[in-house]
């Protein structure tokens, strides 16, 4: 009795975590209801279960929240499958990388590819950017502790970027100008 008491607790607790957000979020068109958030917190279990993953306080949840709401890329229509599976990409990634690298640091890591490398691909930040630097970590890259996370991804970008100087003289060679 006493166990299922304190376990229902902390689901309200994280209930109400997660729909704290709303306050933050609505200046950017989002909001969560309660049926949102219920279900972001029963994918966010079961992430952790497939992750064989154990996850005490407050949780991810919000902090994922608050690190993407202002993406160009989430709107209120795909909001809630984003952060869903936003999570399940966290949790993921800090089996790969080994828990080497803290929730902040992969949380920024994560925001800076999706805006500037992946354009809003959950695929492509997956399997392409998430997973490089995992390799790196795991071959004992430590430089993303002195920048949090930040500006660390084009060190092992193995995609040539648009570059705005070569366009122009691409189009300078070709029209002679």
């Amino acid at each position: 009795m006493n166990k299922d008491w304190m376990i229902l607790l902390q689901q309200q607790n994280q209930l109400a975590k997660v729909l704290e957000t709303n306050q933050a979020t609505a200046q950017f068109g989002l909001s969560l209801t309660a049926q949102d958030a219920e279900l972001i917190l029963e994918e966010q279990k079961n992430a952790l279960k497939e992750q064989k993953r154990v996850e005490f306080g407050q949780g991810i949840v919000p902090k994922i929240i608050y690190e993407f709401c202002d993406s160009d890329y989430i709107d209120q229509n795909n909001y809630v499958d984003t952060i869903v599976r936003l999570q399940e990409i966290f949790y993921l990634y800090k089996n790969e990388m080994q828990d080497e690298i803290t929730d902040d640091e992969l949380l920024h890591l994560m925001k800076e590819q999706f805006e500037k490398i992946c354009f809003g691909d959950l695929d492509y930040l997956e399997g392409t950017c998430l997973a490089n630097f995992a390799q790196a970590i795991r071959a004992g890259y430590e430089g993303y502790k002195d920048t949090d996370g930040y500006g660390e991804y084009s060190k092992f970008d193995e995609v040539k970027r648009w570059d705005y100087e070569l366009y122009c003289q691409a189009l300078s060679a070709l029209f002679g100008g």
